[in-house]
């Protein structure tokens, strides 16, 4: 099993590695291939051993060999993260498709939730990229269903488009992002409609207790993004545990 995990951490670092090039360049419409990883500040192509994932940003403490420039510690905390999704996936359903599919899932919620921090922007890519990754993952065992996450999706998709004509109607200013409204299809495609129900409901929870008050002061737009992640993150492991308890203590008579 020790074997297993250290694989799988491996696995997830250099996932991790490339999902900090994702989440630097597809918001800015950049390849993710060409050019290879350079120094933002000297342009300097790194090196291969230079680009270990963590190794590298630890021996060099942080710093561009070529020209000492500070690198960023988001990008050795990203790997270190990524690599604790696919451990913590493999932990829980062993070598099972479902770790799979809860590892890649939960590396696309953490690539949204970057993107959408930094840039106010949810790519194409983590979205209907995602979406296509849930839906063809439906067919392997031991998760939703491929009906469950055909029907998840479209009602994520449909739900978030309603909730953003009804609210520029309401508001006469855009209410909802499209990055948002496709992160949607992709969580349903995953969770099915169900997970996507749960989702909305801690989404805006967490969205009206963290950043309303923050937005209210500052006039900055919320990132929902982050907050749907949140309770996309939540939902997954725990969505069945909550939906039995409120049916147990609110439903039944």
């Amino acid at each position: 099993m020790a074997l297993l995990l250290a694989y799988a951490a491996v696995i997830g670092a250099c996932v991790g590695s490339f999902l900090n090039v994702c989440v630097y360049r597809w918001p800015a419409e950049l390849s993710v291939i060409r050019p290879p990883s350079r120094c933002g500040s000297c342009g300097t192509p790194i090196r291969w051993f230079d680009n270990v994932p963590i190794l590298g940003w630890m021996i060099l403490r942080g710093r561009c060999r070529a020209c000492g420039a500070g690198v960023s510690i988001q990008y050795p905390l990203v790997e270190a993260g990524t690599a604790a999704i696919w451990v913590i996936s493999v932990l829980r359903y062993g070598v099972e498709w479902q770790a799979l599919v809860v590892a890649l899932f939960f590396t696309i919620l953490l690539g949204i939730a970057l993107s959408d921090a930094k840039t106010y922007i949810i790519p194409d890519e983590f979205t209907w990229g995602g979406a296509a990754i849930g839906f063809a993952l439906s067919f392997a065992p031991g998760g939703v269903t491929w009906m469950q996450s055909l029907i998840g999706g479209a009602l994520g998709f449909g739900l978030l488009w309603l909730i953003a004509v009804v609210g520029e109607w309401a508001f006469k200013k855009p209410a909802m992002g499209g990055g948002d409204i496709k992160m949607m299809l992709m969580v349903g495609a995953f969770l099915g409609p169900w997970g996507v129900l749960l989702t909305l409901f801690l989404g805006a929870l967490f969205g009206t207790l963290i950043f309303a008050p923050i937005s209210m002061k500052t006039g900055k737009l919320v990132p929902f993004g982050i907050f749907l992640a949140l309770g996309a993150a939540i939902t997954e492991p725990l969505g069945q545990a909550l939906i039995d308890w409120y049916v147990r203590n609110f439903l039944v008579v």
